[in-house]
C-alpha cells in the first residue's frame, strides 16, 4: 500500500513538473532604456529556426563589381536583409515577432566609415515599434569587409515559437 501511494505521488510530481515545463513561455529579459534585450530564455519544447547570414537582394543588376549602387547604401541593405529574413521566416511558418536574436555584420561604405545610424534606423522599422513591440538580443559587429566588395550588411536571425 505504501509503495503504491509512493508511486502515485511520484507520478503526480513528474506530471506536474512536465506540465510546468510545457507551460513555460519564452522569456525576454528587457532593458527598458535600450532598443535591445539583455537576453532571452527559450524553454524546452520550443521550436527554434536559424537563418543563414542573409544580404539584401540586388537593387541594380547592371552595376559592376564594387559599384555600391548594386545593393544600395547601409540603410537600403539593412532593410533589404531584414525583408529577406522576414520572407525566409514566413516560408517556414515563423514571423518577425518570433525572432529573439540577431547577429549583424556591418562593413564600411565608400567613405570608409560604418553607418551605424542607418542600421539602427532599419532595425527600428522591424523591431521595438508599434507593429512589432518585441525587442531582440543582438550582436552588431563592425567588420573590415563582407564576401563581396559592394556588400555592407549581412544578418543572421534566430526565431522560436
Amino acid at each position: 500500500m505504501k509503495n503504491s501511494l509512493a508511486l502515485v505521488l511520484i507520478g503526480l510530481m513528474l506530471f506536474s513538473c512536465q506540465k510546468n515545463k510545457e507551460s513555460k513561455e519564452i522569456k525576454r529579459i528587457d532593458r527598458p532604456e535600450s532598443s535591445i534585450l539583455k537576453g532571452v530564455f527559450i524553454p524546452e519544447g520550443k521550436d527554434v529556426f536559424y537563418t543563414s547570414g542573409l544580404v539584401s537582394e540586388v537593387l541594380n543588376p547592371n552595376a559592376g563589381v564594387g559599384d555600391m549602387s548594386k545593393y544600395g547604401n547601409t540603410y537600403q541593405q539593412s532593410i533589404g536583409a531584414l525583408k529577406r529574413i522576414k520572407e525566409t521566416l514566413e516560408a517556414e511558418g515563423y514571423n518577425m515577432e518570433d525572432v529573439f536574436f540577431l547577429r549583424v555584420y556591418l562593413a564600411p561604405d565608400e567613405t570608409g566609415e560604418i553607418d551605424w545610424d542607418a542600421w539602427f534606423k532599419a532595425y527600428g522599422e522591424y523591431f521595438n515599434n508599434e507593429d512589432n513591440p518585441n525587442k531582440v538580443a543582438r550582436s552588431t559587429i563592425g567588420v573590415y569587409k563582407l564576401a563581396r566588395p559592394e556588400l555592407l550588411v549581412e544578418i543572421e536571425a534566430v526565431a522560436a515559437k
